[in-house]
């Protein structure tokens, strides 16, 4: 028989829990037998529909109840199933094999997950918070329900037009085969003509190439991208050709921190802050013209010492130097890699508990939530952005105008 709930005894009762300081969720909270009383409502409700369709043909009837135990984020509940006898009875408030309610459980699970937590501590939180007992296998099953949706964000159509883009791969160790091994993640970050920044894709991949890159550009063409106006990247070898080989009217602008990092390796320490000083002022000149001439200037003072270091700027200096042509608001933009580092560090603070991933997938996961939290900070434009825009408009008109993506 349906138990009835009185609202008014239950009232009363959850303002003495309030008073007394009890809890309202979890083990002895108000709101567990409250929800147990409406699942068993729900379920007897649906039994009796159930039986006047069938009754008739068959006899069926009313065939004792089943204790069920469920999880919830409200904490663990038993309910009674009612069973009938001819064992057609398929109820959809409570599934036969159903153990954890639906609701924000699974939701709170991803959340904990994407913040970089452990399976451990996701189980000891919902212990200590709803006095809940959730398995590894059962937060790796929630979890897993990400996965069609990461592929679905990962093949989304993307805007025709990128004022910039930057593109660099972050590293991480996966066991594979019985063996620990790193991979690289290819992250493509933008900024579109709106002023909004996002993710664009995250490719897995082994070893950083110029090769694999390639491929990722051609992703990215493949699912809208007509045009970059600038890309910013590292040095890696190849890398640069590979984006003018995908979008040829792209300017690519090569991240001078990294070449500064490469050609302090060679410098030994007796010459490094004299050397490093002399650097500094080609690379924060005024102007290109400037630029150039201590370039010149150090070639003269150090070239023979280090030319490795000396030929490296000569053959970069036209992609290391476009920064020059622009005003400082694009320039702090595109003159170093740095704003999809700084998406990096946020990447290692959620995965820098993670010694080691079990699989490909528990790792996409992680760093896709975590993207995802991210991108919720990137809401507004970029800083200045109504400044940026007009000057790019100065340097590249017509292929913004072509753009059905500026209004």
């Amino acid at each position: 028989m349906k138990e009835k709930i009185n609202w008014e005894e239950f009232s009363k009762e959850a303002a003495e829990h309030i008073r007394q300081g009890k809890p309202l969720t979890g083990e002895g909270g108000i709101f567990s037998p409250l929800i147990k009383q409406v699942l068993e409502a729900a379920l007897e409700g649906e039994l009796d529909s159930h039986l006047n369709d069938t009754r008739g043909s068959s006899g069926n009837r009313r065939n004792g109840r089943t204790p069920k135990k469920l999880k919830s984020s409200i904490g663990n509940i038993e309910v009674f199933t009612p069973r009938d006898r001819n064992g057609s009875f398929e109820p959809v408030t409570v599934e036969k094999r159903q153990t954890v309610l639906p609701g924000d459980l699974d939701e709170k699970i991803m959340g904990l997950y994407g913040l970089g937590m452990s399976y451990k501590d996701i189980q000891t939180h919902l212990s200590e918070m709803y006095g809940l007992s959730i398995s590894d296998g059962v937060i790796n099953s929630i979890t897993d329900r990400v996965i069609p949706a990461i592929r679905e964000w990962q093949c989304r159509p993307l805007e025709r037009l990128y004022a910039i883009v930057w593109m660099d791969a972050i590293h991480f160790k996966i066991r594979e085969d019985g063996k620990v091994i790193t991979k690289a993640v290819y992250s493509v970050l933008g900024v579109n003509m709106q002023g909004q920044k996002e993710v664009l894709g995250l490719y897995l991949g082994h070893n950083e190439s110029a090769t694999f890159w390639l491929q990722v550009l051609n992703d990215l063409n493949q699912r809208g991208v007509e045009d970059i106006l600038i890309a910013s990247i590292d040095n890696l070898n190849g890398f640069a050709e590979a984006i003018e080989n995908i979008f040829p009217k792209s300017e690519v602008q090569l991240c001078v921190i990294h070449q500064i990092r490469n050609s302090m390796k060679y410098i030994p320490w007796k010459n490094y802050r004299e050397f490093m000083k002399d650097l500094k002022k080609v690379y924060q000149a005024g102007t290109l013209e400037l630029a150039e001439y201590y370039l010149d200037e150090l070639d003269q003072k150090w070239g023979e010492k280090y030319p490795v270091v000396i030929k490296s700027w000569r053959s970069n200096w036209t992609r290391l130097s476009n920064y020059f042509k622009y005003p400082e608001q694009i320039r702090r933009l595109i003159y170093t890699t740095n704003t999809v580092e700084g998406y990096h560090r946020m990447v290692r603070k959620v995965t820098k508990s993670k010694g080691a991933f079990t699989s490909d997938n528990a790792m996409l996961k992680l760093v896709y939530l975590a993207t995802l939290n991210f991108q919720k900070r990137w809401v507004n434009n970029l800083r200045d952005w109504p400044m940026i825009i007009n000057q790019l408009f100065t340097f590249f008109d017509e292929r913004i105008k072509t753009s059905d993506t500026v209004h």
